[in-house]
Formats: C-alpha cells, structure tokens, sequence
C-alpha cells in the first residue's frame, strides 16, 4: 500500500482556470500525487499538454495500470471511471454515461477503500454536485476535504454543492488551497518521518 498522500482535484466547466492557479503555486517535490479528475465525455481531454506549461511537476495522462507515485500530476481520460487499486490506477466504462458524470465521487469512493496515505479531496469550479457525495466518506477516513471559495469559481455549483455536504475542512482561492495542500504534505511527511 502506498503511504504517500494523495490530491484529487475534481472540477469541470471553468476548472481550467482554477487548476491553472493551483498548480502554478505547488512545488515540484512535496511528496504528493496530484490526481485531476474533470468532467469530460464527449471529446477527449487536452488537459495533460495544456498544464503542462504550468505545473513544475511531470503531466501525465492517465493509462489502465500506470502506478501513482509522488510529484506528479495526473490527468483522467475522458468517458472513463477511475479507481486505484494496489498502488495503480484502473480505468474503467463510465458508469453514468448519460446526466451529469459522478467521476468525481467515483475516484474518491475509491481512494477511501484502496489508499492508505493521507487523503485530500479538492472541489473547483464545475456545474452539478459530483463529488459531494464522497467527502464524508474522505472525513471518516481522516482525509481532509477544500472547496474552491464559489467567488473565485467561474461556475460555483460544484463548490457550492460541495461545502453544503457538511463535510467541508476549508473554504479557499485556488492560490489558497495550494498553500494548504502544500502544509498537509509536510505535516504528513514529518509524521511518516517521526
């Protein structure tokens, strides 16, 4: 099992720009995998080259099998599920293929079963409420949950959604919310350390 902490960033109409954000203000070496899983299912994602120009970390798109490892970003292909499993990534058929997608709490349902590094589930800016359905589930398993603050979101639905779960830890900017992710990994690796 890997012990490393693990970021879902779950977003979609208008998480570009709060992706962009984020990753610029991350380090390149915190000891973090940072999974964005965007709502995608009509064309395929572009995401991996886009952000590539913004993030310090290797931008991968992900494939069935690829293993997680730390100080890297990882991008989900589009009209697929995501689970881990085993220190790996599995993609499987979209289960909600017509509506709005539930990727988001599908890869985070997942992560609460299969990881046993810490947990950090991130609600950008996106329409519907996907993800929302898994954060007490990342609080239960001592994980910790961040909504994207909804007046820095070009469409607040997700986040809104999100921090009315309950099951919200902090409310912040995208540049915020980098400084967080960034606090818990060196409080996670001083704990891995002690």
């Amino acid at each position: 099992m890997s012990s490393f902490p693990i970021v879902c960033v779950g977003g979609s109409a208008g998480g570009l720009d709060a992706y962009i954000r984020l990753l610029k203000n991350l380090p390149p070496d915190m000891g973090v995998a940072i999974v964005i899983v965007n709502h995608l299912t009509l064309v395929a994602t572009q995401l991996h080259e886009v952000l590539l120009r913004f993030s310090s970390m290797p931008v991968v798109l992900i494939t069935d099998g690829l293993m997680v490892e730390p100080n890297c970003v990882f991008i989900i292909p589009s009209n697929r599920d995501l689970h881990v499993e085993n220190g790996c990534f599995h993609l499987r058929p979209i289960s909600k293929p017509r509506g709005w997608p539930d990727v988001i709490t599908v890869f985070l349902q997942s992560l609460t079963e299969h990881w046993s590094g810490k947990l950090i589930a991130v609600i950008v800016s996106g329409y519907d409420g996907d993800g929302a359905a898994a954060l007490c589930g990342i609080r239960e398993a001592g994980g910790i949950s961040i909504a994207q603050k909804p007046g820095t979101a070009k469409q607040p639905d997700m986040p809104e959604s999100a921090i009315e779960s309950g099951c919200i830890d902090f409310v912040l900017s995208p540049e915020d919310i980098a400084r967080q992710i960034v606090q818990i990994a060196r409080s996670s690796a001083a704990s891995i350390g002690a």
